[in-house]
């Protein structure tokens, strides 16, 4: 007896989005040990989860999204208090690879998700610490191209040859992660000319490229301009939230002068730019992908008369 998964999951179509969630919760709860661990050149394999008095983490207290519900956000070992954001980023992951799951076909839905962990990943870290490890920009870039030679249906390509699906996929992920990386650093070189300081770390620049090869070239620039975007709505947010409710919750992105001193937002801080670009690389991913292939082949059709 064969495993049919099309019957399967016509017959319990609940089944596989259920499991992409509880999938999607475990890895948020190991994405959040590697956002913890990374910049701090520590393993995310050993030691086990522990509280910051140093008592391990029993498993029955760390169960994704439920442990910090049920132990009201305080350490059982000490009573110490804990942020949301580790049950935060569990939901949010489980959410993301469950949207993944049925949007695409299961192939690509797989690729999603290591594109969302990866985002995620490295929205949180660049957050704390105003840097993207390469893991999550040459490495993330590189696995892109790879695997849109593997999956072809990562850039839509259905041929009928699934050589030339493979070469035509490849290619499209080449394309945008050279294209994406080439434009930022193009930006970020101009920018440095005209204000004459840093605009933009390299970081950010390998970072669109690996944008790109999971999204295209459209994607990059998406994420560029997009991110843009999303930066002035989340700033704007920020300066009417501390009017309103003060610094009692912090939501405005961490801002440093240029010598690395933590300051507060406005004009002369450095913010980082990753978790803006993130955003807007998730959201073409999910939502604006055709949008923007047919505005781009508007856009080309005009140009060529």
């Amino acid at each position: 007896m064969t495993f049919d998964y099309a019957d399967f999951s016509s017959a319990f179509p609940w089944f596989f989005p259920v499991m992409a969630g509880i999938f999607g919760a475990i890895v948020g709860s190991f994405l959040n040990v590697v956002i913890y661990r990374m910049p701090l050149d520590k393993s995310v394999v050993t030691p086990g989860s522990h509280c910051a008095c140093g008592a391990p983490i029993k498993w029955y207290d760390n169960i994704p999204v439920l442990s910090w519900f049920i132990l009201r956000g305080k350490a059982r070992c000490c009573g110490r208090s804990y942020s949301f954001r580790y049950a935060f980023v569990e939901l949010l992951t489980a959410a993301l690879f469950t949207t993944s799951w049925l949007m695409f076909p299961p192939a690509k839905a797989l690729c999603g998700m290591l594109f969302v962990a990866c985002m995620l990943c490295a929205l949180f870290i660049d957050l704390d610490h105003m840097i993207i490890p390469d893991t999550f920009t040459i490495g993330l870039g590189v696995a892109g191209v790879v695997l849109s030679v593997f999956v072809p249906s990562l850039h839509g390509q259905h041929d009928g040859v699934f050589f030339v699906s493979a070469l035509q996929s490849g290619l499209i992920s080449l394309q945008g992660l050279l294209i994406g990386s080439g434009l930022v650093l193009w930006i970020a070189l101009i920018a440095e000319v005209l204000l004459r300081k840093e605009a933009m770390g390299f970081g950010d620049v390998k970072f669109v490229g690996a944008i790109g090869a999971f999204t295209g070239w459209q994607g990059a620039v998406f994420s560029i301009f997009g991110g843009a975007v999303v930066g002035i709505i989340w700033i704007a947010l920020a300066f009417i939230w501390k009017k309103i409710f003060g610094d009692r919750i912090q939501v405005a992105p961490r801002a440093e002068t240029p010598d690395g001193q933590p300051a507060e937002l406005g004009m002369g801080v450095q913010i980082p730019f990753g978790p803006m670009l993130a955003v807007a690389g998730l959201l073409h991913f999910f939502y604006f992908t055709h949008w923007m292939d047919n505005y781009f082949a508007e856009l080309a059709a005009i140009f060529q008369g």
